[in-house]
């Protein structure tokens, strides 16, 4: 009788195919994310049928929530600060665009004391943000 002596091979995973996945995947992931701007409000902006891109390279941001607390870059300001930044700006120039964001619950009349703030200090290029 003989006796057949097999060796058995060490069981080994083969990583060079799950590195070509895990890359393939690394590409399909970064060239399908979406990068978006962040924002700090969480605010429900009115719809506007007729509004078009308010999208400015350099601008002023002013944002406004459901309370009536008003926001100048993603910073809390009182009405006062919010007035004296915007001579200040003015002061440097007056053709920089503002877009005032403001939540469709907002009172109507801080909007307006923005807006009005805004023209008083000579920035008449402001524009309302709307989804």
């Amino acid at each position: 009788m003989s006796l057949l002596v097999r060796k058995r091979h060490k069981p080994s995973i083969n990583i060079i195919p799950l590195m070509d996945v895990l890359t393939i995947l690394i590409f399909f992931f970064l060239v399908s994310m979406q990068f978006r701007e962040m924002t700090t409000l969480n605010l429900t902006l009115p719809k506007i049928e007729s509004a078009g891109r308010n999208e400015f390279p350099e601008r002023v941001q002013i944002g406004i929530d459901e309370k009536g607390i008003i926001y100048l870059e993603s910073e809390p300001v009182q009405m006062e600060l919010l007035e004296e930044a915007l001579s200040r700006i003015s002061e440097i120039t007056n053709d920089v665009p503002v877009l005032v964001k403001a939540h469709n619950m907002t009172p109507l009349e801080t909007v307006t004391n923005v807006l009005d703030a805004c023209r008083l200090n000579g920035l008449n290029n402001i524009r309302l943000q709307s989804r």
